[in-house]
C-alpha cells in the first residue's frame, strides 16, 4: 500500500490507542513480526498527541512522541481542534524532524472530548474540518511527509458524515483516510458496519485518495474479509492486538499470501510478557514499567486457564526480577489460549453523544470551539 510517498510491504496498520502504543508496544509488535515474518514494514502509529501541548512542549508530549532507532517510518497521530496549532505543530514535526508520517484524529468519541466540540464531533462542521486539514497538509508541504485522516461513520444515525469528510479530506491534499465504521454514539458496541467502508471506498473512487478500514478485526481473515467486502486499500488494527502483538505478523502474511503464523504457547506468551515489560523498564523505568504491564498481562493471557490466584500474582509485580520469577511456573507450558481472536478491549453499549450547545445548528459554522483542546495535556 502507497500512502503519499510512503510504501509500506503490508497494508495492516496499528491503531493509535491511549496509554498502549507506546514505544515499547510498537518496538514489541516489530520484533515479533521481523522474526515470524522477516518483515516489519507496516505501519505503526503511536498514542495519540494534542497538538497545543505539542506545541507548548510539554515534557510528557515530547516523551511520548519519542521513537526507537528501528521505527521506521516514524508515524504520529495529532488530536486537534484549531488549524493554527494543527499548522504550528506540523510544522515543528517538519523542521525538527519528529516524524514521517502524521495521522489526524476526528473519530475519538469520549463524552468529554465531544461535547466541547472535539473528536468525532468535528466532522459535522465540514468547514472547520477541511480548514484543520489543509492547515496540517500546507505546513507538511515540501517535507514529503503524508497527512492522512481518520474518522467515524458520523455523530450518529442521523447524522452520518463519512462521505463528505472522505472528499473533502481528499481536497485539501489529505493523502489517505481512515473509517472507524461506526457512529460516535455507537462508541465501540455492536458489529462494525463494514458496508459503509465499501461506500466510502466508492465515493473516493477518481481521487487517488485509498481508503483504510477499521473496526471489528480480530484475526487475519477478519482482516481478508473486510479487504474483499469492501475494496479498502489497508486495514487499521486496534482493540484487536490488545495482549496479541503478533497479530500484525499474521495479518500482514495473509494479505501477502504467506503461511500465517501460529498462535503462540502460554510458555511463548510468558516470554512475551517479559520481553514487554523489559520495554517498558527502558522507556519509562522499571516502576513505571511494573504497573503498566499489569494491565496487559490480562489481556495477554484472556483463553488460557491458568486461574485467578495466577493472574492476581502477576497484577502485584514490583519489579522485572519478580515478573520473571511469577512467570516461571508457564514458561514451558505448550497450552493454546481458547477463542484467542475473540473480541477484546472495551465495549460499552451506544449512548447519546454530548455535544455543545447548539453543534448541529450550522454545519457551515467554521468557528474553533472553545475549550476542547488544552494546552498542557500530556498527549
Amino acid at each position: 500500500m502507497r500512502i503519499g510517498n510512503m510504501e509500506l510491504n503490508s497494508p495492516v496498520i496499528l491503531a493509535p490507542m491511549a496509554g498502549v502504543t507506546n514505544m515499547p508496544f510498537r518496538v514489541l509488535c516489530r520484533e515479533i513480526e521481523q522474526e515470524l515474518t522477516g518483515t516489519s514494514s507496516g505501519l505503526y502509529v503511536c498514542e495519540m498527541i494534542t497538538a497545543r501541548a505539542m506545541v507548548a512542549r510539554n515534557q510528557k508530549t515530547l516523551h511520548m512522541t519519542s521513537f526507537a532507532p528501528q521505527e521506521t517510518p516514524r508515524s504520529m497521530q495529532l488530536y486537534t481542534v484549531d488549524p493554527k496549532f494543527t499548522y504550528e505543530a506540523v510544522r515543528m514535526i517538519v523542521e525538527e524532524d519528529i516524524a514521517d508520517h502524521v495521522d489526524m484524529n476526528f473519530g475519538c468519541p469520549v463524552p468529554k472530548v465531544t461535547r466541547k466540540g472535539g473528536g468525532s464531533a468535528i466532522p459535522y462542521k465540514r468547514r472547520l474540518f477541511g480548514n484543520i486539514v489543509g492547515a496540517a497538509v500546507r505546513a507538511a508541504e515540501g517535507s514529503g511527509i503524508p497527512i492522512t485522516v481518520k474518522f467515524r461513520i458520523g455523530i450518529d444515525d442521523e447524522h452520518h458524515t463519512h462521505l463528505d469528510a472522505g472528499r473533502i479530506a481528499a481536497e485539501e491534499g489529505a493523502a489517505a483516510v481512515a473509517l472507524h465504521a461506526r457512529t460516535a454514539a455507537e462508541r465501540y458496541s455492536g458489529a462494525a458496519h463494514w458496508d459503509e467502508i465499501a461506500r466510502l471506498v466508492e465515493h473516493m473512487d477518481g481521487t487517488d485518495v485509498p481508503v483504510i478500514g477499521n473496526g471489528d478485526i480480530f484475526a487475519a481473515e477478519d482482516a481478508q474479509r473486510m479487504m474483499d467486502k469492501t475494496a479498502c486499500h489497508g486495514v487499521e488494527v486496534g482493540r484487536g492486538c490488545l495482549g496479541r502483538p503478533w497479530l500484525f505478523a499474521q495479518l500482514g502474511a495473509q494479505l501477502r499470501g504467506e503461511p500465517i503464523p501460529a498462535e503462540p504457547t502460554l510458555g511463548e506468551v510468558s516470554r512475551i510478557i517479559y520481553r514487554h515489560a523489559e520495554l517498558l523498564a527502558a522507556h519509562d523505568g522499571e516502576d513505571h514499567a511494573c504497573r503498566d504491564i499489569r494491565k496487559h498481562t490480562g489481556w495477554y493471557l484472556r483463553g488460557f486457564p491458568v486461574g485467578g490466584e495466577f493472574r492476581k500474582e502477576l497484577a502485584q509485580v514490583t519489579s522485572l526480577a519478580q515478573l520473571r520469577e511469577r512467570l516461571a511456573p508457564i514458561a514451558d507450558s505448550q497450552q493454546l489460549a481458547e477463542e484467542a481472536d475473540s473480541a477484546r478491549g472495551r465495549q460499552g453499549s451506544s449512548a447519546k453523544v454530548a455535544l455543545p450547545e447548539g453543534w448541529l445548528d450550522d454545519p457551515e459554522d467554521e468557528s474553533v470551539p472553545q475549550g476542547a483542546e488544552i494546552e498542557n495535556n500530556g498527549g
